[in-house]
């Protein structure tokens, strides 16, 4: 059997879908990878070092292999990152694609964000076919350029044939998130950064799920298609309650309007380190809290089997595993 090759390995998502993918029997696993990794010199697993950034590297990795899941991206919410974000994204799913079609790669899986769909100013649950958020999301650098990427790959599979999928977790939680790209702002809510509750809502998934999710959509999603992977859609004040009731915290009092919680931040940054906290909530943050990012999987259910476990249960393993690593 020819390998597969997974970008973005060793991310939050690619630690569980290499684990999932081993569990399987899956072998002859080959990763692109820029540097050294935990995966190195395990017999089971090849290693390809290189950036997704470099055609070169790209052509390297995907010479010989049957499949690929493209995982490897970058989370930002920095405005000083927006042409990096694009890079990675955008020039980064091109080489994979552009790799794939000139090696005849029969099955790709593109990992995008439910960002790209899924975000309004109303608690609106959107399914697939709500298209592209462009005008919500063309100043917010990550998801302007995940659209980019997307609809380079959608493309690609009307004119080229290009054998794609493309899935769209929600926010990412669970066990495991060693850089906190996704767990982030529950760090946040432990560090008293989050002193009232956004108006917003957001849906999110467990990663274990979303790991289950992509490895069938590798095997039955159809081409040229994107799926949702999301869990519940709930609003902020609730996520926060929840996750303050699981963690013994005392949850905040109020909710603040989002316009008042970006002037005050300023404040916020210069005062709080006086007084031995911290403050590192960005601008691009807050705005985004006040929107609604809920999502409809019934797609990925209904073609996928894809199915979400408790959020309470991924609350919890999310706290515990963060307490555990000493991240909160």
């Amino acid at each position: 059997m020819k390998p597969v090759l997974i970008t973005g390995a060793t991310g939050f998502l690619g630690k569980h879908l290499v684990g999932q993918l081993r569990t399987r029997g899956e072998r002859g696993l080959r990763l692109l990878c820029r540097g050294r990794s935990s995966y190195d010199n395990q017999p089971d697993i090849e290693i390809v070092h290189g950036d997704v950034t470099d055609s070169a590297a790209v052509d390297r990795a995907i010479a010989g292999v049957g499949s690929v899941y493209h995982l490897a991206g970058i989370v930002s919410r920095d405005p000083h990152d927006r042409d990096k974000l694009f890079d990675v994204h955008v020039n980064g799913t091109r080489h994979v694609c552009d790799a794939a079609l000139r090696h005849g790669v029969e099955r790709l899986v593109i990992v995008s964000s439910s960002g790209t769909i899924a975000v309004t100013r109303e608690p609106v649950i959107h399914g697939e076919a709500a298209g592209f958020q462009h005008e919500t999301t063309r100043r917010w650098g990550y998801y302007a350029s995940k659209i980019a990427a997307e609809e380079e790959v959608l493309a690609l599979c009307r004119t080229k044939s290009l054998p794609a999928a493309i899935v769209n977790p929600a926010l990412l939680l669970g066990p495991g998130d060693e850089r906190c790209s996704s767990t982030g702002d529950i760090v946040h809510l432990f560090e008293g950064q989050i002193m009232t509750y956004p108006t917003g809502g957001m849906s999110f998934v467990d990663v274990r799920d979303a790991a289950a999710g992509t490895i069938a959509a590798m095997e039955r999603g159809r081409i040229g298609e994107c799926y949702l992977l999301g869990g519940v859609n709930w609003t902020f004040k609730r996520i926060i309650q929840e996750t303050c009731g699981i963690a013994g915290l005392k949850p905040p009092l109020m909710s603040s309007p989002t316009w008042l919680v970006r002037l005050s931040a300023p404040l916020l940054r210069t005062l709080m380190p006086l007084l031995g906290r911290k403050f590192t909530l960005d601008d691009e943050t807050i705005e985004m809290s006040g929107y609604f990012w809920y999502c409809d999987s019934t797609k990925a259910a209904r073609e996928l089997g894809f199915q979400a476990r408790d959020p309470l249960e991924t609350l919890r393993d999310t706290v515990e595993d963060l307490r555990a690593r000493g991240a909160i």
